[in-house]
């Protein structure tokens, strides 16, 4: 779990960027090359809500692949909290990569702020409490580096980036091993160097996750009494994440309950993009 908040490999970012301007300018901007090749433009991005300002990387790469004669000054970074009307950033260059880069910039930086704000409002909500928030891999395909990136700007943390940094053995691993304890053997056999995380859906079952040696139980929609006693089971053997229809209402007395972390799918999946403009000066 957790990554820290350093950008993703700059291929990854790159790569990203490429297929959004595939997608977006085909064969050519047929409007943009209605303006002199030779013409010049300066613009500045603002902010029309109070947000968490996330994917300048993203943002720049988009006109370094178009012109990278393109200067972006930014006036915030990210993991910023910025507010209505405040300016993020200036841009200055050859006008048509400015007009042609507008959109995919700032799909980029209106959707990775999205994450970051609404991951910043959840992690308020549990300021003071050991419990933390994660993410899930319910991401925008694609998007997943990015957007993992912007929950860490939100101050949240990274669960599994995917398949392959850590064991997840959930109902139908289970089934499929015969026993939570021969999937966990079977774990610890295979990815020694591995946390491995049980999907739990009662008491009795987190009781055999613990006396497997599991490293921490995912209660799956378990009630908030469920959790509690959850907790005293536990006694601190095991890691405890609760997971299941969390929202802003239930956030807080799922943490009183005494669980180690909460994991909130909505962070990357249910994306209210941040309400940006581009303005040509």
């Amino acid at each position: 779990m957790d990554h820290g908040t350093s950008l993703p490999p700059p291929q990854v970012i790159e790569a990203v960027v490429r297929a959004a301007l595939t997608e977006d300018v085909g064969s050519g901007d047929v409007t943009a090359v209605l303006i002199p090749a030779a013409g010049r433009a300066q613009a500045r991005v603002i902010t029309r809500e109070s947000a968490v300002l996330c994917g300048a990387a993203w943002f720049d790469e988009v006109f370094r692949q178009l012109d990278a004669r393109v200067h972006v000054e930014w006036l915030a970074h990210d993991g910023d909290d910025v507010r209505p009307d405040q300016a993020l950033c200036r841009l200055h260059g050859p006008a048509r990569a400015l007009l042609t880069g507008e959109r995919t910039a700032l799909n980029f930086l209106q959707t990775l702020s999205g994450t970051a704000t609404v991951t910043r409002r959840f992690v308020r909500l549990l300021a003071g409490g050991k419990t933390q928030l994660l993410d899930t891999r319910k991401t925008v395909p694609g998007l997943r580096a990015a957007q993992k990136y912007a929950v860490r700007c939100g101050g949240g943390r990274n669960h599994r980036m995917g398949l392959y940094d850590g064991v997840l053995i959930k109902e139908n691993h289970i089934k499929a091993a015969g026993a939570i304890s021969a999937a966990v053997r079977a774990a610890r056999q295979r990815h020694p160097q591995l946390p491995v995380e049980v999907e739990v859906e009662s008491l009795t079952a987190l009781n055999e996750a613990v006396e497997s040696g599991a490293d921490i139980a995912l209660l799956d929609n378990f009630t908030v009494a469920m959790m509690r006693e959850a907790v005293k089971l536990a006694a601190g053997r095991i890691k405890l994440e609760a997971s299941g229809g969390m929202d802003e209402g239930k956030l807080l007395e799922v943490a009183q309950t005494g669980v180690d972390y909460i994991s909130v799918g909505s962070l990357t999946k249910h994306i209210q993009a941040i309400d940006l403009s581009m303005r040509f000066l």
